[in-house]
C-alpha cells in the first residue's frame, strides 16, 4: 500500500490547519465588513466556526452559521452565489499557487454541544460521574 505522501498521522498536517485558520480569518473580515458586493449578504452576520482543507488544498470547506441560527439555507445559497468574489479574496490574502475551492457547509457544532448539555444533565448519566 502506498504511503500518504502529504501528512504522516490520522489528522490534518500543520499546513492545513495553518491554511484553514488563514481563510477562517479572512472569510471572517471580508463578511464582517461587508465587502462583498451583494446587499442580501451584507446585511447578513455570519459565524465562521471552521474551514478544513482536503491534504491537497484544492479544497477548503467552511463551516458558516448566521448570527441566531435563522435563515440557514438562505445563508448557504448567498455564499455559494458569492463564492466566485470570496475566493478571490482568500486568494490575495493567501498567496498560494492554487486557491482552493470553496464549499460552505452549515455549522453544526453549537447543536452538539446543546446535545451533551443535555445528556450530561440527565439524572442517570450524573450518577454515573459520582461513582
Amino acid at each position: 500500500m502506498a504511503k500518504n505522501k502529504f501528512h504522516d498521522g490520522p489528522g490534518p498536517s500543520q499546513r492545513q490547519l495553518r491554511v484553514g485558520e488563514v481563510i477562517r480569518r479572512t472569510l471572517s473580515e471580508v463578511l464582517a465588513r461587508g465587502d462583498v458586493h451583494d446587499p442580501d449578504l451584507n446585511r447578513l452576520s455570519i459565524t465562521v466556526g471552521e474551514v478544513r482543507t482536503s491534504p491537497d488544498l484544492k479544497i477548503a470547506t467552511a463551516f458558516v452559521l448566521p448570527l441566531g441560527g435563522k435563515g440557514q439555507e438562505d445563508v448557504l445559497q448567498l455564499l455559494a452565489r458569492n463564492k466566485n468574489e470570496l475566493r478571490r479574496v482568500v486568494g490575495k490574502k493567501l498567496g498560494l499557487k492554487f486557491t482552493p475551492d470553496l464549499r460552505f457547509r452549515l455549522d453544526e457544532t453549537f447543536d452538539r454541544l446543546d446535545e451533551t448539555r443535555r445528556i450530561f444533565d440527565q439524572d442517570a448519566v450524573r450518577r454515573d460521574l459520582d461513582e
